[in-house]
C-alpha cells in the first residue's frame, strides 16, 4: 500500500538522528528549517554536522546508540552503517509507537522522507514508492516548473501587486534569474523593451496585455513619461505590472526613474536585478573584465553621448590614464571620438580592443582590434547595435585562451 503523506510541524519538537554520516548531514538542516530540535548520538560526524554542532544548532551525543534513545522523540531518523543498529532503533521506536525512518531499508521503514523542494510559501514532496532517485528527480522537475512558471502560477490567491522591476539579463533568456521569470509568469501585464529576451515573450499567456516599449536606437520608442503612466495606470487597475528590461534596470536602465514615479504614485515595486550585459557579454565572449596580474578595476561607461559633448559627464581624461578595463556601452556609434579622446589622454594606440555584438545570442560575433584601428574596422565589418566594446589589456587574456583551446584540438 502507498504511504499516508502527512506534514509533520516539527517546531519545537526533539527528533532523534542516530548516525553521524552523509545521510544524517544531509537530513538534520531540513529538520533544522522545520524548526525540530535535534538531537544526533555517533561515534563521529561530518565537518558539515560538526559545524551545526559548534553553532549550538544541534546537540551531539559522541557515542554509539544506547536503548532509550528515543524517549521524548516525536521523530527517529536510523541513518547508521550498521543494518543491526538501525534495526534495534526501529524496534525500540515501534514500541514506542514513535515513527521511525530507516535509511537503510525502505520496505522495513515505518516511514519514508520524502524527496522535498520549496518554492515561496508552496512544499512539495514525493515518495515514489521509497525510490529516493526517482523521487528526487521527479522533485526537480515539478520545482522547476514552479519556478519558471511553467505550472500556471497566475492562479495563485496571492499574486504579486504593484509593479516588478525586471532586469531580462544580456538577451539569452536563459539567463534572467529565477525570480525574474517567475514574476514574468504571474504577470498581468508585461511592458517590455527591445532588449529584454523576446524568446520568453511567447510563453506568456493569450491574455496578458504586452505593451512594447521599442528603444529602438535613432528609431521608434515609448517616451519614458509614458512608459511612467503606463506602469501606474495600469497598476492602479489592480493589475500586477511587469517592467522587462535588457540587463539590470539600474545599470542605464532609467529603473531608478521608473521607481520614483511609482513611489509617488503610491504604488508598490520589486526591483528584481538582472546580469548586465557590461560584464556578462565579455564573459560570453571568453573575456573576463578583471585579471589579477592585468586589471584589478574595471569601468563600465554609457556612451550615448560623444566625449566632447556638453551633456557628457564622463571624466575621459582620467579614464585614457587608468589601466583598468573599459566596458562601453551604446559607443558603436560614437567610437571613433572615444578612440580619439582616449588617444589624445594617453591610452596607448596599441591598447587592445573587442567590440561584440548580439552578445549570448546565437548570432553573437566579435571584431578584436587595436584602439587606432578599431572604429575602421567595425565599420567595414558592418557591426552594429546593440554591441560591447571592452578596452583593456584582458582582451588579451581572452585571445590567449583562445589560442589554448585550438592547440589542444586533434
Amino acid at each position: 500500500m502507498g504511504p499516508y503523506l502527512l506534514g509533520l510541524r516539527l517546531d519545537g519538537r526533539r527528533v532523534l538522528v542516530v548516525g553521524g554520516g552523509r545521510v544524517a548531514q544531509r537530513r538534520v538542516p531540513a529538520l533544522l528549517e522545520a524548526g525540530a530540535l535535534v538531537t544526533v548520538v555517533s561515534p563521529s560526524v561530518t565537518p558539515a554536522l560538526d559545524d551545526l554542532i559548534a553553532t549550538d544548532r544541534i546537540t551531539w551525543h559522541a557515542r554509539p546508540y544506547e536503548v532509550g534513545d528515543c524517549d521524548g522523540a516525536w521523530l527517529v531518523q536510523a541513518c547508521t552503517s550498521a543494518r543491526e543498529v538501525n534495526a534495534q532503533i526501529a524496534a525500540e521506536a515501534e514500541a514506542k509507537r514513535i515513527w521511525c525512518v530507516r535509511a537503510d531499508d525502505r520496505d522495513a521503514s515505518a516511514a519514508w522522507t520524502p524527496a522535498s523542494g520549496r518554492v515561496d510559501e508552496i512544499t512539495v514532496a514525493v515518495t515514489a514508492g521509497g525510490d529516493p532517485r526517482r523521487a528526487a528527480g521527479i522533485r526537480d522537475a515539478v520545482v522547476g516548473a514552479l519556478r519558471d512558471g511553467t505550472v500556471d502560477a497566475r492562479r495563485n490567491r496571492t499574486k504579486p501587486v504593484g509593479v516588478a522591476l525586471v532586469g531580462g539579463g544580456p538577451g539569452d533568456p536563459g539567463l534572467i534569474t529565477v525570480r525574474g521569470r517567475q514574476l514574468l509568469a504571474q504577470a498581468d501585464v508585461v511592458v517590455a523593451d527591445r532588449l529584454a529576451p523576446r524568446a520568453l515573450l511567447d510563453e506568456l499567456a493569450p491574455d496578458v496585455e504586452l505593451i512594447d516599449a521599442a528603444k529602438v536606437p535613432y528609431g521608434r520608442a515609448l517616451a519614458q513619461d509614458a512608459i511612467n503612466t503606463v506602469l501606474i495606470d495600469r497598476a492602479r487597475q489592480g493589475k500586477f505590472v511587469v517592467r522587462l528590461k535588457g540587463g539590470d534596470p539600474f545599470v542605464f536602465g532609467r529603473g531608478g526613474e521608473e521607481m520614483l514615479a511609482c513611489a509617488r504614485a503610491g504604488i508598490p515595486v520589486l526591483v528584481v536585478p538582472g546580469i548586465t550585459s557590461a560584464v556578462a557579454v565579455p564573459a560570453a565572449a571568453g573575456v573576463p573584465v578583471t585579471h589579477r596580474g592585468v586589471s584589478q578595476e574595471f569601468h563600465v561607461i554609457s556612451v550615448h553621448v560623444a566625449p566632447d559633448d556638453p551633456q557628457s559627464t564622463v571624466d575621459w581624461p582620467a579614464l585614457a590614464r587608468s589601466q583598468g578595463t573599459l566596458v562601453l556601452m551604446m559607443a558603436v556609434e560614437r567610437l571613433g571620438r572615444v578612440a580619439e579622446a582616449l588617444l589624445r589622454d594617453g591610452r596607448s594606440p596599441e591598447t587592445p580592443v573587442m567590440v561584440v555584438q548580439d552578445g549570448t545570442l546565437p548570432t553573437q560575433r566579435a571584431v578584436t582590434a587595436s584602439l587606432s584601428t578599431v572604429a575602421d574596422r567595425v565599420s567595414a565589418a558592418g557591426i552594429r547595435p546593440p554591441a560591447i566594446v571592452i578596452v583593456g589589456e584582458v582582451v588579451r587574456v581572452g585571445q590567449e585562451v583562445e589560442m589554448v583551446r585550438a592547440e589542444r584540438l586533434p
